[in-house]
């Protein structure tokens, strides 16, 4: 079986522990790396040219034309929007789902000083960085991880936010601080990796005994909620659901671009029908303003790019 997967460190680490799991179970898989439109473009954020889908939509592409069997993505780059041809086969066990901040000195973000430069290229962490801290500077970084790290060191930006999963996938032990959800809700599905294969296909029956059932349960409320607020990355959205036994704890919020507008929804639901609950956590979200953040977010951006 061919895994398809993009050709940076993070996304290769990545689709490493797909296929040696796999191996571990004896099925044979070998790499095709495919370059996506988001891989491509990188002088400018993907959310001011419409990155909806641009680190999966050519990865779907090869597999619908049976180039390849698995496509193996960060779950949070896929759009909830699928073709019908295709379906998450599984969902790993999640990593951290938490942000991190890292800075030369190692300091936490309620330490560093007044004018401080922040690079990020999401625009989820850039309106909740403006939120918690108006007096410090949020600008835009592109690049993989460690060319992300490496502005950090060259005095490019003062201190960078990155997933603290991607750290763990690549073995990297550095020092940071890690932000919590009181103030830094995650993306949806974020820390999570898919496991993409065509319906009813050889690579589905093989793949899903990959599925963690917890993991699953939590990403599809997320999933559930950004569906219903949609907007993809264009609109500062976040969401993050925690199993606690037996009722699951969710977190969810639309934010302004700039931070100082926000609203916020935080319940325990039980995971009897969760799906329904999800639904009506998005829907409570959407009618609480966040409706028309959504809205001015998608017209800001459709200014920036030119569209109509």
């Amino acid at each position: 079986m061919i895994i398809g997967t993009r050709g940076s460190k993070l996304a290769l680490a990545q689709a490493l522990t797909v296929q040696k799991k796999l191996r571990s179970l004896g099925t044979e898989t070998t790499l095709k790396i495919i370059k996506t439109r988001g891989d491509k473009i990188t002088d400018r954020p993907l959310h001011a040219v419409s990155g909806f889908g641009a680190f999966v939509c050519e990865i779907d592409e090869h597999m619908l034309a049976d180039n390849i069997d698995i496509a193996v993505h960060s779950m949070k780059d896929v759009p909830t929007e699928r073709p019908e041809e295709l379906t998450i086969a599984a969902v790993l066990k999640r990593d951290s789902p938490y942000d991190a901040l890292l800075t030369r000195d190692n300091v936490t973000l309620e330490e560093l000083p007044e004018g401080t430069v922040i690079g990020t290229a999401s625009l989820r962490r850039r309106s909740q960085l403006l939120r918690y801290r108006k007096d410090i500077v949020v600008k835009d970084i592109r690049g993989n991880i460690d060319t992300r790290l490496r502005k950090l060191h060259d005095g490019e930006y003062d201190g960078i936010i990155l997933a603290e999963a991607g750290l763990n996938r690549m073995k990297w032990d550095l020092p940071c601080k890690r932000l919590y959800t009181e103030h830094f809700c995650p993306s949806a599905n974020q820390g999570s990796i898919a496991a993409v294969t065509r319906k009813n296909s050889e690579a589905e029956s093989t793949v899903k005994v990959l599925d963690h059932q917890q993991t699953r349960i939590e990403t599809e409320v997320e999933r559930i909620i950004i569906s219903v607020l949609g907007g993809g990355c264009v609109v500062p959205i976040a969401a993050f659901a925690k199993s606690m036994d037996r009722y699951m704890h969710v977190t969810a919020e639309v934010l302004s671009i700039d931070g100082k507008r926000y609203t916020r929804v935080e319940e325990d639901i039980t995971l009897k029908d969760y799906a329904v609950h999800a639904q009506d956590l998005g829907e409570k979200l959407k009618k609480s303003g966040g409706y028309e953040l959504i809205n001015e977010a998608k017209k800001y951006f459709s200014h920036v790019r030119g569209e109509t």
